[in-house]
C-alpha cells in the first residue's frame, strides 16, 4: 500500500523537504521524557521575540547535558550515572538517559541556554522573513 502524501498536489511545488521535516518529527516524538514548555517570549528592548524551550532536567548538571544542532535539528541530551555504593531501600528516582529532537526552521538560531533550578531554558530566535516582491519579465516564444 502506498501512502499518500499531504504535499503530492501538482500545486505545491519544492516542499518535499518540509514532508521530510515532518516524517523527522514523527520519529523523534518518542516519549514524554523529560517534560517539556515551549513559549513565545515577547519583545523587549533588549532583544526582539523569542521561542524559549523549558526541559524539566531534576537531578541532571550542567556537565551531565549536552545541547547541540545537528542538520537542522536541536538535539538535548542528558546522561546520568547511577551510584552504586548507595544501597537504596526504596528508588522511585531512576537515573535515566534522555536525547530530545526538536526540527528548527531555516534560520533559526539559538541564543542561549540556561539551567536554573531543575530546568534547562534554551531561547531560540526566529528571523523576522521579509517581503520580497520580483517582477518576471514576459518573453515571447518563436
Amino acid at each position: 500500500m502506498s501512502r499518500v502524501s499531504a504535499f503530492s498536489s501538482p500545486l505545491l511545488l519544492g516542499f518535499d523537504e518540509i514532508e521530510r521535516a515532518l516524517d523527522r518529527v514523527a520519529k523523534a516524538s518518542g516519549d514524554g521524557y523529560p517534560p517539556y514548555n515551549i513559549e513565545r517570549i515577547n519583545k523587549t528592548d533588549m532583544r526582539d521575540e523569542c521561542l524559549r524551550i523549558t526541559l524539566a532536567v531534576a537531578g541532571f548538571s550542567r556537565d551531565a547535558l549536552e545541547v547541540t544542532v545537528e542538520e537542522n535539528q536541536l538535539v538535548i541530551r542528558g546522561r546520568q550515572t547511577d551510584e552504586r555504593e548507595r544501597i537504596y531501600l526504596h528508588r522511585g528516582i531512576a537515573a535515566r538517559q534522555f536525547q530530545k529532537t526538536f526540527v528548527l526552521a531555516d534560520g533559526i538560531e539559538i541564543i542561549s541556554a540556561e539551567l536554573k533550578d531543575g530546568l534547562l531554558a534554551i531561547d531560540l530566535a526566529r528571523p523576522t522573513p521579509e517581503r520580497i516582491v520580483r517582477k518576471i519579465e514576459i518573453g515571447v516564444r518563436d
